[in-house]
């Protein structure tokens, strides 16, 4: 095969997953700079050995190089603190129709979310991430983990218990 069907394949395989890759770099590292980097560090990686890719799924493959790039990156970093909240933009609504305490509330509210999601330990968000904010599937989430399926339906379970338990002492806080 030329290098130009090559890049072609690669281009159509994996580059629109982009969004997906970086969604779970930056729930794993918990840096918007460092998700980049890892990001970048994983299509590097995914073209180099994109000779080897001959299945059709692009997107559990790519996310398989992130996933074990982040846990390289983690370790190098020892799993520091992050230096600020996760922070993502708040969807715009129209103004005229909420009131500035209402857009307040849900702002508050989905940084409960962010903030309970960071604050799980890494195997434990990696499932959430990739299941509730990618939508992929037990068995696709088993493969990119390397780990059995029920691993991933036992580390799922945990995840929403211990999300639950810490979105319902916001909520008793809030009221």
């Amino acid at each position: 095969m030329q290098a130009g069907d090559e890049r072609g394949r690669f281009e159509q395989a994996i580059l629109p997953h982009l969004g997906a890759a970086y969604n779970l770099a930056r729930w794993l590292t918990r840096d918007d700079h460092d998700a980049e980097d890892v990001v970048q560090e994983s299509y590097l990686r995914a073209l180099k050995s994109f000779g080897g890719f001959h299945g059709s799924d692009g997107r559990a493959w790519l996310l398989a190089i992130v996933r074990n790039a982040c846990y390289t990156w983690l370790q190098q970093k020892r799993v520091r603190q992050p230096a600020a909240v996760f922070d993502e933009e708040i969807h715009t609504m129209d103004s005229d129709s909420v009131s500035p305490e209402t857009l307040l509330r849900q702002q508050e509210d989905q940084e409960a979310v962010h903030q309970a999601v960071a604050g799980l330990p890494v195997d434990l968000r990696e499932v959430v991430v990739l299941r509730e904010l990618e939508g992929l599937s037990y068995k696709e989430i088993a493969a990119i983990a390397n780990i059995p399926m029920g691993t991933v339906m036992s580390r799922l379970t945990r995840a929403r218990e211990r999300l639950q338990k810490r979105l319902e002492e916001y909520i008793n806080k809030g009221a």
